[in-house]
């Protein structure tokens, strides 16, 4: 040896800030590509640009981009194939695996992960191992966390719903790591095999919160200790997430990495007391040798106990690097720290970048470091500044991940971290802790939390119905994101920075996007993928409708409020002109509530009552109104024919603009196709989108209703694979025969039309015009 530094030698090896951002950028580089390549190609590229790296370390930043790349291939390669094969969809398997996590029991099922040791069909063995997410139905027994089981599972792959704005579940298993979801079939097979192990930590997490839930007498304020003791958001409400998200206080209760930091914090002191306790300690060991063991273990535990999330696990690592190098008596700078937990986390799950909380965890620290530094403040300047840095620095994020941001959030922010940081966790930690050696004295511990927590939420509420508390913002594209990201941190620059102006203006096409709306004369129709129920989008230049809004199931998700909000936002609707429910059916009604008060419409038609809409008046055939130039009919009304059948009473709307028609059917069938028969056939000719009737079943799409419409596409909005075999092959041959094209959601996610003078056009089917590795596609264009 030369006695050079290795690190000097191979400056690539060393795990430096601009190394981790090499690496970083291969990963997502990655998560922009429709289609991986092929699994021999990535090892191969792997182990070229390893080798290169040995080679030509002074290459290292271009040579880790290209081993992030490859390593992120051969992991995102490994997922997609563990998940189900295609072949055993739908089939009875016999699986056998431990409960991991925390079991949701809802009002329609028990909803919990199973990870798999062996699975078998009809006694074969099958490939299949991994994490499958599990409903059962009917009344099932107790399963708690960390027990092994027997069932007879009934599986699919991981599928999703695609829409502007909406969640992507293939995205969230693939980063989670789910291979199948499915359900449990009733079978005498199904039995327990085993108790979770001493050592099951998601055990101790259900005891815990049992334990809170038990000292406050089931409480509702329990449900927020529960969450901050254990991570356990299962009874959190709809409207808890709605105050959060409106003062920007979410990441409160996913036990944020500062939360495992101030436990790390309690080791050390506690460290400290037991020398100082036993000074005589000191003579075996120097006091950083106690310090640093203490301050791990500590936020180890609270790490496991919230569950291994993200950011709790950044700061896991990152306490660890600096209480190694205090071991070993090695300096290392905050930048170094981070950039070591990014590497690690990197190598360990490359996929994580697709999360919201690996990006808004680094960055978040990131800025501080930046704006912050080591300098000294006062700590309540500290404060003022840290929440002032986050929420502007974060804003880009927080618009791209969840299209909106708070405008109270840094106010609200200022008073909810400190008192839940410094006053509600430390109480609810000491109160688990008491409670198992003095269970009275813990209890009272945690009324006390429990009260100290009841304030932080009042004075919540009451800012989150302020005026604008939140804003919503249209579906940024990748250079909108990138011109703010570098607008944050121009603002972000030291004072007496130059043209600080230039910040401002790099985030307006963030924040003030341009317009996708069409122009006067045009219109908009967007058929949104609500699984088996429909909804429609219709957008002109100034104008906006809701055509139905998806079911609402017995566990309380709804479509209006997962799709269909989101989806208007995304499109820049921030309310509506009209609101039209065609029946009272499940399916088209159920998330109508949460769109009237998500989006203010301010008119509601319905072709029968609805009840949960007060203000709601009947569909009347014959009205008619003018948007933009754009030409609205209603051909069909419910309220006027006692003896029509529920799907019978929908509303049918004719939209007509200078290039084209789209008729809106609701589920009706032949009785009333038959009445539109004369009325289609007397319509200008233009080239028609029909949507399909009734999602496409036997009992609709009549052939004469087919001939006077004379459609040129039709879409169908079904469920993937759905019970009822919708579209039915008779109506798919229909369409076939008459030379118009078919869409269906289930394969095509969202499909948008547009129609002005130049003709009606496919504008954009969402799951074949935004390709991902993580999303299967299949052909569904039908001649």
């Amino acid at each position: 040896m030369d006695g050079q530094n290795p690190t000097h030698r191979f400056p690539g090896l060393a795990l430096t800030p601009s190394a981790a951002l090499a690496l970083l950028a291969g990963v997502v580089l990655v998560q922009a590509l429709p289609v991986l390549p092929p699994m021999v190609l990535s090892i191969g590229l792997l182990v070229a640009s390893v080798c290169g790296l040995l080679r030509w370390p002074r290459q290292y930043a271009w040579l880790l981009v290209l081993v992030g790349a490859a390593w992120a291939c051969c992991r995102a390669d490994l997922a997609l194939h563990a998940r189900l094969a295609p072949v055993l969809e739908g089939q009875d398997l016999l699986v056998t695996g431990r409960v991991v996590d925390l079991p949701d029991r809802r009002a329609d099922a028990l909803r919990f992960d199973l990870r798999i040791d062996t699975a078998a069909s009809e006694g074969q063995p099958v490939p299949l191992s991994g994490r499958i997410r599990l409903s059962w139905h009917g009344s099932p027994p107790e399963v708690t966390p960390g027990a092994y089981w027997q069932l007879v599972v009934r599986l699919r792959p991981p599928r999703g719903l695609r829409n502007p704005g909406g969640f992507d579940f293939e995205r969230y298993a693939l980063q989670a790591g789910i291979v199948a979801t499915g359900y449990v079939r009733e079978s005498a097979d199904n039995r327990f095999l085993a108790a979770p192990g001493r050592f099951a930590i998601d055990a101790w997490r259900d005891h815990i919160a049992r334990h809170i839930d038990r000292s406050l007498g089931g409480e509702p304020h329990s449900r927020w200790l529960r969450a901050l003791a254990v991570g356990d958001q299962r009874a959190l409400t709809d409207a808890d997430w709605t105050v959060l998200r409106a003062t920007g206080t979410s990441h409160l209760m996913a036990i944020s990495g500062f939360h495992v930091g101030l436990l790390a914090g309690f080791g050390v002191l506690l460290a400290r007391a037991v020398w100082w306790c036993f000074p005589a300690l000191l003579q075996r060991a120097p006091a950083r040798h106690w310090e640093a063991p203490a301050a791990v273990a500590f936020a180890a535990l609270y790490t496991a106990l919230a569950g291994f999330g993200l950011p709790t696990l950044r700061t896991l690592i990152m306490i660890a690097v600096i209480a190694g190098a205090r071991w070993v008596r090695r300096s290392s700078s905050s930048a170094q720290t981070l950039a070591v937990a990014a590497t690690v986390i990197l190598v360990i799950d490359p996929v994580a970048v697709l999360s919201a909380g690996f990006w808004l965890s680094f960055l978040g620290v990131a800025w501080l470091m930046f704006c912050l530094g080591e300098r000294r403040q006062p700590w309540w300047r500290e404060i003022v500044l840290a929440q002032a840095v986050t929420s502007l620095g974060l804003l880009p994020l927080g618009v791209w991940f969840f299209g909106q941001s708070s405008l109270i959030g840094p106010l609200a922010n200022l008073v909810a971290v400190p008192w839940i940081s410094f006053v509600v966790v430390p109480l609810t930690l000491a109160g688990v802790a008491m409670a198992q050696v003095a269970p009275v004295a813990g209890d009272a511990v945690l009324r006390v939390a429990a009260l100290a927590m009841d304030l932080q939420c009042a004075l919540l509420q009451g800012m989150a119905t302020l005026p604008a508390a939140q804003w919503h913002f249209a579906e940024p594209s990748v250079l909108a994101l990138l011109l703010a990201m570098a607008g944050a941190a121009w603002l972000l620059l030291p004072r007496g920075w130059p043209m600080k102006w230039v910040g401002l203006l790099l985030l307006l096409p963030l924040l003030w996007p341009r317009s996708d709306r069409p122009g006067p004369g045009e219109v908009d129709v967007e058929v949104l993928d609500v699984g088996q129920g429909l909804a429609v989008l219709v957008t002109t230049s100034n104008y906006a409708m809701v055509y139905d809004a998806g079911a609402r199931y017995p566990s309380g998700f709804e479509m209006g409020g997962a799709a269909v909000v989101p989806a208007a936002h995304a499109r820049g609707v921030h309310s509506l002109d009209l609101l039209v429910v065609s029946h009272a059916d499940n399916d088209h009604a159920g998330g109508a509530p949460a769109v009237a008060a998500g989006l203010a419409p301010r008119r509601i038609e319905g072709g029968q009552v609805l009840a949960d809409l007060p203000g709601a008046v009947h569909c009347e055939a014959g009205r008619e109104w003018t948007w933009n130039t754009v030409q609205f009919r209603t051909l069909h009304g419910g309220s006027g024919d006692p003896l029509l059948s529920d799907n019978d009473r929908s509303c049918v709307i004719l939209i007509q603009a200078a290039g084209g028609r789209v008729l809106l059917t609701g589920d009706i069938t032949r009785p009333v196709e038959q009445r539109l028969v004369p009325v289609l056939r007397d319509d200008p000719v233009s080239p028609l989108a029909l949507v399909v009737p009734h999602h496409g079943s036997k009992t609709s799409s009549s052939p004469a209703f087919l001939d006077a419409a004379q459609p040129v596409l039709g879409i169908v909005s079904a469920g993937y694979h759905n019970r009822f075999g919708h579209p039915h092959p008779d109506v798919v041959s229909r369409f076939v025969s008459r030379g118009a094209a078919l869409l269906n959601t289930a394969e095509s996610g969202c499909i948008r039309l547009r129609i002005g003078a130049d003709g009606l056009h496919v504008r954009e089917q969402c799951r074949l015009d935004r390709p991902r590795y993580w999303s299967p596609i299949q052909a569904n264009f039908h001649r």
